[in-house]
């Protein structure tokens, strides 16, 4: 087990006086199976009118406004989070019978359709059909898809945006977290896998001292559907473990953007991120 304290900073640099903003962050995890929340803050600067709820995928979402002129919107998300590896026993589930599950329960129906930004190149589909021809299971289909992704695309900052698609990601073979997840979901569900994005932390030090401090970063990987939820990195080809932090989850980024608003006032904005993890035992 670890217990894994965090601190997201966020936020906005405008390029002049902004007269008003409205913005919805998540930034906070939430208590769930081998995740237990024992404390979890968010400062907002300037002071500002908060609301707090927990949207339909499940994640806590604080909505809030700024109606006094400011130059710079800042946010820090303070969490500590006790996570335990998380079991990945084996599923029977046959191809049969998850396109059935997947075809009559409405748990899975948004988490198998493509959108925008997971919609796989053509000769994504045909590596994914050709793995999944290859076993008969298809969680074990759903780990070698993500695996071979994970393998071919390099992990690269600065060569996309928030907005990529897995079309564009696939084709130059690099991106970051988010890319890599979206163009594992778009796989999974070419060969009729329910899969979905989730949104977190990684502690990027596996042996950390407890009290030393490092510089982490917002990530992103995939859970697909094979006769129960099953978490993979494809971007680290590691299993879901104690370093993994959940925030929330959704069908892509666009469900669960750590900060999203709008703002009046001069054209231009800079965004701002830093994370910081420690390890408190």
């Amino acid at each position: 087990m670890n217990r894994l304290r965090i601190r997201h900073i966020t936020g906005y640099r405008y390029e002049g006086e902004v007269q008003a903003s409205y913005n919805e962050a998540r930034m906070l995890p939430v208590s769930s199976e081998a995740q237990f929340v024992l404390h979890s803050s968010l400062e907002i600067a300037p002071v500002s009118s908060n609301h707090g709820y927990i949207d339909y995928w499940g994640t806590r979402v604080s909505s809030f406004e700024v109606l006094t002129p400011h130059k710079e919107l800042s946010l820090t998300a303070t969490s500590l989070v006790e996570v335990r590896n998380r079991p990945h026993a084996a599923h029977p589930l046959e191809w049969s019978e998850l396109a059935s599950q997947a075809a009559t329960s409405t748990t899975y129906v948004e988490q198998a359709k493509q959108t925008k930004l997971t919609a796989p190149a053509a000769d994504l589909v045909e590596l994914a059909e050709s793995i999944a021809a290859a076993h008969t299971s298809p969680c074990d289909a759903a780990l070698e898809i993500c695996t071979e992704i994970g393998r071919q695309v390099e992990y690269v900052q600065g060569v996309t945006g928030v907005q990529s698609t897995a079309r564009e990601s696939w084709k130059d073979k690099r991106g970051v977290c988010q890319d890599i997840t979206h163009i594992a979901i778009g796989a999974l569900r070419s060969v009729g896998i329910p899969a979905r994005y989730v949104s977190g932390y990684l502690h990027p030090k596996p042996g950390a001292a407890i009290g030393e401090t490092v510089t982490g970063e917002s990530h992103a990987w995939v859970e697909w559907f094979c006769g129960e939820w099953r978490g993979f990195d494809p971007t680290n080809l590691i299993d879901i473990g104690e370093r993994h932090v959940i925030v929330g989850r959704g069908r892509d980024y666009n469900d669960i953007a750590p900060l999203r608003g709008v703002y009046a006032g001069p054209f231009g904005s800079q965004l701002f991120v830093k994370v910081e993890i420690t390890r408190e035992s």
